[in-house]
């Protein structure tokens, strides 16, 4: 059983910065790769940034240049420093995490979401 825990999230001013956090725990084999998704209101869920285990990173365009993915493997978490925050970052920030819970099985696993709210 595997559990993903988020926090970090909250309002902010447009140009303000916020760090979300997400801890994996439970039956843990290998994580393969963790990111971050965000969704707002009548959009759909979007793949903002990831970072496998070995530490290569992706993220969308839109966030190049501002965000930074990073992981504690040790400790099982991602974080998401977010910084140059625009009010089009608004959404949910939904945790995700590519995890082997033995060395035959796979799954995803997904937080529980946290609200981040960038006003103008």
């Amino acid at each position: 059983q595997v559990q993903l825990v988020e926090s970090g999230g909250g309002l902010v001013q447009a140009g303000g910065s916020l760090r979300v956090s997400c801890a994996a725990s439970g039956s843990i084999f290998s994580i393969n790769a963790m990111g971050w998704y965000r969704q707002a209101p009548g959009k759909q869920r979007e793949l903002v940034a990831s970072i496998t285990y070995g530490g290569i990173t992706d993220y969308v365009n839109s966030v190049k240049g501002r965000f930074t993915i990073s992981r504690d493997n040790a400790k099982n978490t991602v974080y998401l420093q977010m910084n140059s925050l625009k009010p089009e970052d608004t959404a949910v920030y939904y945790c995700n995490a590519r995890i082997k819970t033995n060395p035959f099985r796979t799954h995803d696993y997904w937080g529980q979401g946290t609200q981040v709210t960038v006003s103008s």
